[in-house]
Order: structure tokens, then sequence, then C-alpha cells
């Protein structure tokens, strides 16, 4: 069997674990990312067929989309707001970080100074992901969520660069310190500028075309083209990413009809759901319990020195920002501390040093896979319980009362609807139909006149109850409008058209709820 061939099974197979685990984690109170850490770990006790991972293939292949999706949803104004300790966490906090970490263990005993600070730079980079996942189902404000992870899109490009400086003082055992500063703002800014200048023309072009297929892939070929041509010219790739999805996202649309709306933001939602997948489940393939248990004891040092460090800087640097009142509330602090886990690219850069053979690759294998494991396991299914605890999670208990009181109903009118047919069919007598559809009945009354009470009381539920209906029925014209186009009732243009202006009324909808706030109540489900 051909090696495309093999790939492809491996690919499929991937692809299938990752729809079971997607299915499963709906009945399992576990994050996404955790559970397809474990599943992949799973996979390993086969010997078939594994998917290594290597720096080229998280850096390159899957890092460029997760940027761009996270950035291109960044509203400019919330970024605004908040970018001072945005950047205060992303870049002094990166080499605050880089070089406590890289002392502590150095006093620890467990690595040389050198090695240890190459250590600090590759573990300071923060990956969210599922924090982010979890802020959503909560309803977490949207002002945490940004916060998180605006810090996370620019400390991976300052932990990489800093990286990069490391990695030489590693190799050549020197590092000229103003050298080093230049190369910092060097690859920094010029991987910032080459993303800005791509992420504008590619959102003029777009607003010049009306072709949603064509807008798409230009915004394919602009994630990963900013990457490439940022690594050509040697600056920050991870940068020009973050830049270019930061300025296509805030200028692109406007120019964008309703349906390339629509069908962009669909389109990045899924391929960030592939890259995230496949990245974590290949960290659990990738998993050596050998080199963990071997260094066992170095890696509970470098999990306690992680921690320690993390509350310094979100609390020492949150400290100073209150001078000038730009510091976020204190319960935003203990999240951002908790819930800065680590993920891929830690590992990405981990593995780079074990292709290049630098000394101690494989105690800095082993430090790196314990760290980004017990964040990912242990933070990661933990932070729920912190942000409830916290009271972050604004689900308004008569969101909670009214979305109680329809499942209710529904059940109660699939039971009436069940039994009505079982008793059409002759499964039940008429006596035991009578008495049992009387006592359902009753209940239905008693649920529809508590409904009743409670939208009476709460007017802003019935409102977004009707908003969301009438995206449903919006949603149904649209349905219905593709199946005429597909049987030749209608022409394609005509279809084009109406379906332009149902998009252009579902954006509206969305805009107007999303328009409430996260500090707001979140709107139920659709009134019954």
């Amino acid at each position: 069997m051909g090696s495309l061939v093999l790939t492809e099974i491996t690919i499929v197979i991937i692809l299938l674990v990752v729809s079971l685990v997607a299915i499963l984690v709906r009945r399992v109170r576990i994050p996404y990312t955790v559970a397809l850490v474990l599943a992949g770990f799973a996979l390993t006790l086969q010997t078939q067929w594994r998917l290594e991972m290597t720096p080229e293939l998280v850096l390159a292949l899957f890092l460029p989309p997760l940027l761009f999706e996270a950035a291109f949803h960044i509203q400019a104004d919330d970024l605004k707001a908040d970018l001072v300790p945005i950047l205060t966490m992303a870049i002094p906090g990166v080499l605050i970080s880089t070089f406590l970490i890289g002392g502590l263990l150095t006093l620890a005993g467990i690595l040389p100074l050198s090695v240890a600070l190459l250590f600090g730079a590759l573990i300071s980079a923060t990956d969210p992901v599922s924090v982010v996942a979890l802020f959503k189902a909560l309803g977490a404000p949207r002002r945490l969520t940004t916060l998180l992870e605006g810090e996370s899109l620019f400390n991976d490009g300052t932990a990489i660069v800093v990286f990069q400086i490391m990695t030489v003082l590693v190799v050549e055992g020197t590092l000229d310190p103003i050298q080093g500063v230049l190369d910092f703002f060097r690859v920094a800014l010029g991987g910032a500028a080459i993303g800005l200048l791509l992420g504008y023309l590619v959102a003029q072009l777009i607003a010049r075309i009306d072709d949603y297929l064509i807008e798409t892939t230009l915004t394919t070929v602009l994630a990963y083209g900013a990457y490439l041509i940022a690594e050509h010219f040697h600056v920050s790739g991870v940068l020009a990413v973050v830049m270019a999805g930061l300025v296509n996202g805030n200028i692109g649309p406007r120019g964008m009809s309703p349906t390339t709306r629509i069908v962009l933001f669909n389109f990045w939602e899924y391929l960030a759901f592939l890259a995230n997948s496949f990245v974590f489940l290949l960290i659990g393939m990738n998993i050596e319990i050998g080199e963990l248990i071997a260094h066992l004891y170095p890696i509970m040092v470098a999990i306690g020195v992680v921690l320690l460090v993390r509350a310094t800087v979100v609390y020492g640097l949150n400290l100073l920002l209150r001078v000038w009142k730009k510091a976020p509330p204190l319960v935003y602090q203990h999240v951002l501390f908790w819930g800065g886990l680590r993920g891929a690219v830690s590992l990405a850069l981990v593995f780079a040093l074990v292709e290049q053979h630098i000394p101690y690759d494989r105690q800095l294998l082993a430090l790196t896979f314990g760290v980004v494991l017990f964040t990912l396991v242990v933070q990661g299914i933990s932070i729920r319980f912190l942000i409830q605890y916290l009271g972050l999670s604004v689900r308004h208990p008569v969101v909670v009362q009214y979305e109680r009181l329809q499942g209710e109903l529904l059940a109660t009118r699939a039971a009436k609807r069940h039994l009505e047919r079982m008793h059409r069919e002759g499964a039940i007598i008429p006596q035991a139909w009578e008495t049992v559809s009387k006592e359902l009945t009753e209940r239905e009354q008693q649920v529809v006149q508590a409904i009743e009470r409670l939208l009476e009381e709460h007017p802003h539920l019935a409102v977004s109850a009707v908003r969301l209906a009438r995206a449903e029925a919006l949603r149904a014209q649209r349905a219905a409008l593709l199946s005429f186009a597909r049987e030749g009732l209608l022409s394609e243009e005509i279809v084009h058209e109406l379906i332009n202006e149902i998009d252009g009324a579902l954006h509206e909808l969305t805009l107007h709820g999303n328009g409430e706030g996260n500090e707001q109540e979140p709107a139920p489900a659709a009134a019954t």
C-alpha cells in the first residue's frame, strides 16, 4: 500500500476519532481538548499507525489557521480597550517569565542556566483554546475572553522570538545583550508590519469582489501566506498572521456581502476546529510515559515553578497597572493565572530542539510534556469550577428556570404524541389513554402558565425568544430556496439575490443579539 494511501487512511481515522470524541464530551463534562489528549494517548497503545508531532507540522500547518481565526474574531474596540494589559502580559510578561523560570530551575539544580532560560522561553507561550471554549459555554464576560485570548495571540510571537535568541545562547554559549534586543525588535516589528500590510491589501481586494468562494480563498491565502512570507524574511510569522487576522477581521467584513460573512465565519470556525483537534490528538499520541516517569521529580519542580512564576507575573504586573488604572478586576486576574495553559506552541518548540540535538533535549522534552499535560488536564478541567466559584458565569437563574420549564414542556408534549400514536395503533387501551392523556394535558397547561408568568415578569426573555424564532424562520426560508434551486424551480441568479437578502437579515439579528453584551442575561432558546 502506497504512502499516500496510508496517509489518507490515517487522516480518515483521526477525523473519525475527533468526531467520536466530540460526541462523547457532550455527555461527559470534561473539556474537548483534554478528551482529545486522552484519546490520542489511548491510540499510542496500538502500533499499526502513528502520526508524529513535528515543528513544521504544528507551526507551519496548524498554527496559522488557529491564530488567524482567533485574531479575525477579535473586535478592534475590545482589543483597544485592554491593549495595555494585553501587551504588558504578552511582552514584559514573557520576558519576566523566561528569566524567572530559568533562574528558579537553575537554583533548584534542575538545568544549567542557559538551558533553563531556553525552557523558560518555550514554556511561556500560553494556549487558552479549551479555556476560551469553556468561557463561551458558560457565558463568561467578553472582556475576560479578550484578555486571555489577546495575551495568547501576542505572547506566542514574543515567546518564539525569545526562544530563538535563547537557542543561540545554548548553541554558541554567548549572547550579546544589545544584539539580542535589536534582534527581538527586528523580528517582532518586522512580522507585525508584514501582517498589517498583507491584511490591509487583502481587505481592500475583498471589498472589490462579490464571490464568497474567492473571498474565502483569499483569507486562506492570507493566513498561510503571511506566515510563509514573514518566515522567508526571518521575522515573526506568528505575529504576521495575528496582525493580518486582526486587520482583515476588522476591515474585510465591511466590504463583504452578508452571505460571504456567514460562509467565511463558518469556514474558519471549521478549519480552526480541525486544526485544534489534530494538535491535541497529536499531543496525546506523542506522550512518552517512560520519559515522564524517568523525569518525574524535575517535572514536579517545573510545574511548581511555572505556576509560581505565572502567579508572580499576573498579579505583579497588574499591581503596577493599577497605578494607571489599566488593570482588570482581581477576579479576572485569578482566571488569567489559572487559565494560563500551555499547549501546541511549547511542544512544537521543544521538538525543534530535539531535532537539532540541543544539550539536555530529552530532559527538556519530558519537562515540557509534563507541564503541558498538567495545565491541560488539571487546570483545564478545574477552570470551570473556578469561574463558577468567582461568579463569572453570567448564566442568569431566570434563564435557567425558563429553559427548565421549556424542557419540561417539550418532554410532556413528546410523551403525549408517543402515547397518542400507541393508542391509534391499538397498543394502549382507551381507558389508559384517556387517564394518562388527561394527566399530561393538565401538566402541560401548568407549565405553559408558568412560562407565561415568567415572560410577563421578564420581558427580555420574550424579546430574545422572538429574535431566535425569526432567525429560525429565516434559516428555513434559506433552506427552502436552496432546495428550489436544486430542483430547477428557480434560477440560480434569483436564488442568489434572495439568499443574500435573507443572510443580511440574519446578520442584523446576530448583531442585535450580540449587542446586548456579555454582562447581561444571555438569550434563552426560542419560545415554544
